[in-house]
Parts: C-alpha cells; structure tokens; sequence
C-alpha cells in the first residue's frame, strides 16, 4: 500500500509540474502571438477563471507594457493579480479579513517575483529611463523578442500562479 501511495504522489507531483509547464507555454505562445504581457497571462488561465476569451483579452488589454505604456507596473505581474482576484478575491468591501488576505497573497506573489528579477516595474526590467512611452506599441520583430524578457517575465509569471494554485488545492486538500 505504501508503494501504491508514493505512486500516486509522484503522479500527482508530475501533473502539477504539467500544469506549471502548460500554463508557462500557453502564455509564452499567446505573447508570441501579439497578445500583450498582461493579456497573455490572464488568457492563459481564462478557463479556470471562468471567462470566455474575448472577454479576459479585453479586460487585461489596458495593464500591457507596464499599465497601457506607461512603463508602471510590469502587466505579466498585473495579468497574474489579476488571476489571483479573480480566483480569490473578495466583492464584499466590508470584509476586512477577506481584503487583508487578499492583499496578503498579492504581496506574497509580487516578492517571489520581485525575488526573481529585483522589481515588478516594466522600465525597470527593460531597462528603460524614467517616464511614460509612446502609446504606439512596438511592432513584434524577430528583433523584439530577442531584446526583450518580456516572454520569459510572461512565462514566470504564469508559473508563479500556477504553483500558486496548486499550493492551494493542496492546503485545501489537508
């Protein structure tokens, strides 16, 4: 009985690697594709969050390029907050202890990125001067994508809430 339990830990442990890798690939290609960093994410989990894909496309199609090109906040990390407030957010906006578990997990999720690679902030991680760019979005050459992480920040970041999950099914689990 012991070997059939440590089988099916294994197994389990072989799925949820799968589901950090599908989640990571999916949004890599979907950032491949021309969707934006933030867009990219959160489509990458519209099935779990339950919306149609028009409608998560369009929902995170403002937070790309760091909040619209603003430069702000990095949108693979605003793609995967805004997964974490759609799977686990609060609506009732007297819940205090639902806000503050809330902001909790967001800040949890903003350090294992910022762990990574030093900051949440686009211009940071391209490596850009201060201020906001022009709203015109680059177009998607070979070029741009061997320049830029944002593939690799998209691909990170879906991980991230993948693992995220994960962790929660099992501390549900326990």
């Amino acid at each position: 009985m012991e070997k059939g339990k440590r089988q099916a830990e294994l197994t389990g442990a072989a799925s949820h690697q799968n589901l950090r890798t599908n989640h990571r690939e999916m949004a890599k290609d979907l950032f491949r594709q021309g969707y934006n960093c933030s867009q990219a994410v959160l489509l990458a989990f519209s099935d779990e969050c339950g919306l149609d894909f028009e409608t998560a496309a369009r929902l995170s199609s403002s937070f790309g390029a760091g909040m619209g090109r603003l430069r702000e906040v990095c949108g693979a990390v605003t793609g995967m907050f805004t997964v974490a407030g759609l799977l686990y957010g609060y609506s009732d906006p007297r819940d205090q202890s639902g806000k503050t578990a809330h902001y909790q997990r967001i800040q949890e999720l903003a350090k294992q990125f910022e762990d990574k690679y030093q900051t949440i902030i686009c211009r940071e991680l391209l490596g850009l001067e201060a201020g906001k760019d022009s709203p015109v979005p680059e177009q998607r050459t070979a070029a741009y994508y061997q320049n830029r992480p944002c593939e690799e920040l998209v691909g990170m970041a879906a991980a991230m809430m993948a693992a995220y999950i994960e962790g929660q099914k099992l501390h549900q689990q326990e």
